[in-house]
């Protein structure tokens, strides 16, 4: 961090907040720089400039921490609770910097959560234009048939929206219980437990088991350990990966919609698809 950088990305490198969350703390007015309430759009200098978040000075030099927790049952993602339930902040109390969440599992799911104090990395992984795969162990009751392994896959109405189509896989059945497999593409909230509630399925077990490339593996319950440089770097290079293919795609859309307008010698109104329709037709 230097010079002119904006200072709600500050804020989010350092692990304070999100940097939308810091645009809500500069505008509460619980951030100040050199002694002087900031407002939106200050940019700062990291090295030179004293910045303090609710009266205490914040250290702007912090190295990036990536991790990956296996989350066990009965914790809360965050960091902490007013109903003094447990949560994720306790079991990464011996990492000296401020690190957070980046996305969400439910009290009573378990598996992997990725945590950092980078608030650039969070809002990559987490940006719902960009769609990581995210994969699930879940496992159901009593049992589950063709037509609601289909619904999962094409998509359901939750909440008044359709969900994008999942990958659906049995990896198991006996009586009583069936193990499955589920790739998301997006981050609704408690989407796969809604799903299975609206076709009557009973979710017996909730796992998180790998994101984009990086996978869970052996990592016991309550334990975390850091990502490798190399991780990191995958896991970007997802996010780009997925950013650039979504602007080929709606270049092309663009493409096929803009300047797709011809008039026959009649004077008749087509596009160059119902040109070539009507070309392969003549012949």
């Amino acid at each position: 961090m230097g010079k002119d950088i904006r200072l709600q990305k500050v804020l989010a490198d350092c692990g304070i907040a999100s940097r939308r969350k810091a645009e809500e703390m500069i505008q509460e007015g619980r951030v100040r720089v050199n002694g002087v309430t900031a407002r939106i759009g200050d940019k700062v200098d990291s090295k030179k400039d004293k910045i303090s978040v609710d009266g205490k000075p914040l250290d702007t030099h912090v190295r990036n921490v990536y991790i990956m927790l296996h989350k066990p049952r009965g914790y809360i993602t965050t960091m902490s609770d007013e109903m003094n339930r447990k949560c994720v902040a306790e079991l990464v109390q011996d990492i000296p910097e401020r690190v957070y969440p980046v996305g969400r599992l439910d009290r009573e799911s378990e598996g992997l959560l990725l945590m950092t104090n980078d608030g650039e990395f969070s809002n990559a992984i987490m940006h719902p234009s960009l769609h990581i795969p995210k994969v699930y162990r879940v496992t159901v009751r009593p049992s589950i048939t063709e037509d609601q392994l289909t619904q999962m896959s094409i998509g359901m109405m939750i909440d008044g929206r359709m969900t994008a189509p999942a990958g659906v896989n049995v990896l198991s059945q006996e009586k009583g219980r069936v193990v499955l497999e589920i790739i998301l593409h997006e981050g609704r909230n408690r989407q796969i437990r809604k799903m299975c509630e609206q076709l009557g399925l009973e979710v017996a077990r909730l796992k998180r088991v790998a994101i984009g490339p990086l996978k869970l593996g052996m990592l016991q319950p309550g334990k975390w350990r850091a990502l490798t440089p190399e991780e990191v770097k995958r896991l970007m290079a997802g996010v780009k990966a997925d950013k650039q293919a979504k602007i080929q795609k709606r270049e092309r859309a663009e493409g096929e919609g803009s300047g797709a307008l011809h008039y026959s010698s009649a004077g008749q109104r087509k596009t160059r698809g119902q040109n070539a329709r009507t070309y392969r037709r003549g012949r």
